[in-house]
């Protein structure tokens, strides 16, 4: 006879799966000797990053729950997205480089032969409950099924509108590598993914695919899923080297001086994926702004226009109190003041970054006014961040 289960177990029972796994043991150990892994948590480049909005809760509140600006988070009409079929994919790219954005950070990677993705989500809510949480603004351009075999699925951390539980499922039974982040492979053994199919990596650390290198590199951001947030788990951006081909994602990120050495160390890139959405005054060290974003790409091709800019984590849920398609036309318009050539597809719509790109501001058909707010005297994005 058994005797009564302890309080602890009890809870770890009504643990909902999407709050995934700690690490522990081997991996944990592994963590502890991360020269990143410092007091108890992995810290960021460039001193502390505020993981939490600053300001009152109140102040928040009436951003978020403003009459008028509040309309504008979402679109009006039915977001165009391109009906992407398996033939769209079929063909291999003509110059050996394609991608496609699915929406909000998930991209489809075509590169040398070889296929990655990305940061899948194509659950309906980015939540821990399917009931509550960001819902999707449009349905996904194809079923997850229908992509055909993927050589290595990319993580860049573990919040939930990047690790998706119900996507991971789904791709958990195939033979796909999943190159993530040290310790995110907890959550992944955790939801059925073999650990022979994981390639858990510290930042400046390199694994091969398929003849492709993957390094994990820096960001500037948090991690956690659950309510107690250990921040045990590790955050990245990635580059992806082929024989012809380099690309980068920066997965979620503040501003920061990293993006230069990262362009130093493995650039220059023929197209960079890169976060422009979600960005607010209240958390202005964790997300970057479209300008920002422009930065980090001129920083990771040595200072000047190269390559394709790829807008990622935007038009898909509403997740900040900026209007719903103002990442689009600050990035346009910024891109090109610089001179930058800046890829603006559909979601679902191929492209290849060499070819001819995706140019239309399609967003405008289904939003509402949007207020050149990054034009006004003191916007807070007019400097650079100062790290301390």
């Amino acid at each position: 006879m058994t005797g009564p289960r302890s309080t602890s177990s009890g809870l770890r029972a009504l643990r909902p799966a999407a709050f995934g796994a700690d690490p522990g043991g081997a991996r944990m150990a592994r963590i502890r000797r991360s020269p990143h892994f410092k007091d108890g948590v992995f810290q960021n480049p460039g001193g502390p990053a505020r993981t939490r909005p600053s300001g009152s809760t109140l102040d928040l509140a009436k951003v978020f729950l403003d009459k008028e600006t509040r309309p504008l988070r979402a679109p009006r009409g039915t977001v165009p997205v391109h009906p992407t079929t398996f033939a769209d994919l079929a063909e291999s790219p003509a110059t050996g480089l394609r991608l496609t954005w699915m929406g909000h950070s998930s991209v489809l990677a075509e590169i040398d032969g070889r296929r990655v993705l990305f940061d899948p989500v194509w659950g309906e809510r980015c939540s821990p409950f399917p009931f509550a949480g960001p819902k999707r603004l449009h349905p996904v351009p194809l079923p997850l099924a229908a992509l055909g075999d993927v050589d290595v699925i990319v993580i860049s951390h573990d919040h939930y509108d990047h690790l998706d539980l119900p996507s991971i499922r789904a791709l958990a039974g195939t033979d796909t590598v999943f190159a993530v982040p040290l310790g995110v492979g907890a959550h992944l053994e955790h939801w059925g993914v073999s650990p022979d199919r994981l390639r858990e990596l510290d930042w400046h650390e390199s694994t091969e695919v398929g003849g492709l290198t993957l390094t994990a590199t820096p960001a500037r951001h948090f991690c956690g899923r659950g309510l107690r947030n250990t921040q045990h788990t590790l955050w990245a951006s990635w580059v992806v080297s082929g024989d012809e081909h380099r690309i980068y994602h920066s997965g979620d990120t503040g501003y920061f001086d990293g993006f230069t050495e990262i362009g130093a160390a493995h650039g220059p890139f023929d197209a960079t994926m890169i976060q422009i959405g979600a960005y607010s005054e209240f958390w202005p060290d964790i997300h970057m702004t479209p300008e920002e974003g422009l930065r980090a790409h001129l920083d990771l091709q040595g200072g000047a226009p190269h390559g394709a800019l790829l807008p990622i984590h935007w038009g898909t849920f509403n997740l900040a109190p900026h209007p719903w398609a103002e990442p689009g036309e600050w990035t346009k318009e910024a891109a090109e003041e610089a001179g930058q050539a800046v890829a603006l597809p559909r979601p679902g719509e191929p492209f290849e970054p060499a070819g001819k790109l995706p140019a239309e501001a399609w967003w405008r058909g289904v939003s509402g006014e949007v207020r050149r707010t990054w034009r006004s005297v003191g916007a807070f994005v007019a400097e650079p961040p100062k790290r301390g």
